[in-house]
């Protein structure tokens, strides 16, 4: 284990009801992982949404579909073409205003995710008005869904950075996928792991290797994960699709645009002029 995290405000509340107390680089499997990942974005919800709630649109009446915190829009770049009339599965929907935009596009949309917390934050926005989607609580690994269920399945930095076995979550998707389906989902780009978790000049300098795929974990007094965020290369993650049967058509690195004045994270104007913090993989089941 190493020194306790940096203080960070953002999430406060998540950090005190878990007790992180360390950062340790360790093997996590799919048990720790996912009942850390529940237990994370439950206690972090409220935080997330304070700090991020806004930019994704969550209280919109529709709902809106960002991609990265670049600010990417579906609406702008079409990646999931025409959704009308379309089964959509979300998969990482958190409190789901991409799925809820997708359906007042005229998509038969349903949001998975994980953490009750954020789930009930979108059921939460939906009693506002707009479009109505059903959410359930499942993790990415099992899909709850019958073979051949959907159309497309989509994700904005949901599941796949934070599961243990992202290749299951390959199969998993193309299972539930009809043939001619979409499967595009967003991730942080591989070639940040390399670098410190900071967007100011820090945030500059490699100091991890690239293919050491070994975890990042937030850890209590126990060593119990609070936290686990796992590594893939560019490499990995083809190989995960392709061996999933599905045909990889495109990976789209967003510039970082010259209006985002915004730091979210480890993403910001500085880094993002230097190097890509986002990848999305736009895959097609033949």
């Amino acid at each position: 284990m190493t020194q306790p995290p940096t203080p960070d405000d953002r999430h406060a509340a998540a950090n005190a009801t878990l007790g992180t107390a360390g950062v340790s680089r360790t093997r996590v499997g799919s048990a720790d992982s996912e009942r850390a990942s529940r237990a994370w974005w439950d206690a972090d919800a409220d935080d997330y949404h304070r700090t991020h709630g806004e930019f994704l649109g969550v209280q919109s009446a529709g709902g809106e579909f960002v991609w990265c915190p670049e600010g990417l829009h579906e609406g702008d770049v079409h990646l999931l073409g025409d959704v009308a009339g379309k089964d959509v599965l979300e998969v990482g929907c958190g409190s789901a205003p991409c799925a809820r935009w997708l359906a007042g596009r005229g998509a038969r949309a349903v949001g998975l995710d994980l953490s009750r917390g954020m789930l009930a934050r979108g059921l939460d926005a939906m009693t506002a008005g707009g479009p109505r989607v059903p959410l359930v609580q499942a993790g990415a690994e099992a899909l709850p869904f019958a073979d051949e269920s959907f159309d497309i399945a989509c994700s904005a930095f949901g599941a796949v950075p934070f599961v243990a076995d992202s290749a299951l979550v390959m199969r998993e998707v193309a299972r539930v996928l009809r043939p001619g389906g979409l499967w595009v989902f967003s991730v942080n780009h591989p070639v940040r792991w390399i670098f410190p978790d900071d967007p100011g000049p820090k945030g500059l300098t490699a100091t991890i290797p690239y293919f050491d795929r070994t975890p990042y974990v937030e850890v209590d007094d126990d060593g119990t994960p609070t936290y686990v965020e796992h590594h893939r290369t560019i490499g990995d993650r083809v190989r995960e699709i392709v061996a999933a049967g599905l045909e990889l058509r495109d990976i789209v690195e967003p510039d970082w645009p010259e209006w985002l004045d915004r730091e979210w994270g480890q993403w910001s104007p500085l880094r993002g002029q230097l190097f890509p913090g986002t990848a999305i993989f736009v895959c097609h089941k033949p």
